[in-house]
C-alpha cells in the first residue's frame, strides 16, 4: 500500500467514523470507519518508514560495495 492510498483510507475512515450520522441496518457504519481509519494510519506508517527520505530505497537492500585498487608506495622524483 502507497502512501497516497494510506491517506485515501484514512480520510474516508474519518469520514464515515465522525461524520456519518446515518445508519444502516445489518452494518455498524462506524466501525467500518474506525477499521478504514486504523488500516490507513498503519500504511502510512509502514510506508514512511520504508521510502521515506532518510532512508530511501534499497536502504533494507544492503550497501553498494566499492573497490579500491592500491598501487604501491609511490617511488620519489629522480629515481
Amino acid at each position: 500500500m502507497g502512501f497516497g492510498i494510506g491517506i485515501f483510507l484514512a480520510a474516508v475512515g474519518a469520514i464515515l467514523a465522525f461524520a456519518v450520522s446515518k445508519t444502516v441496518s445489518g452494518v455498524n457504519i462506524h466501525t467500518i470507519g474506525w477499521i478504514l481509519l486504523i488500516v490507513g494510519i498503519v500504511g502510512v506508517v509502514l510506508s514512511m518508514i520504508f521510502w521515506s527520505s532518510w532512508a530511501g530505497p534499497g536502504y533494507w537492500s544492503g550497501r553498494r560495495r566499492t573497490t579500491t585498487v592500491d598501487d604501491g608506495p609511490a617511488t620519489p622524483p629522480g629515481y
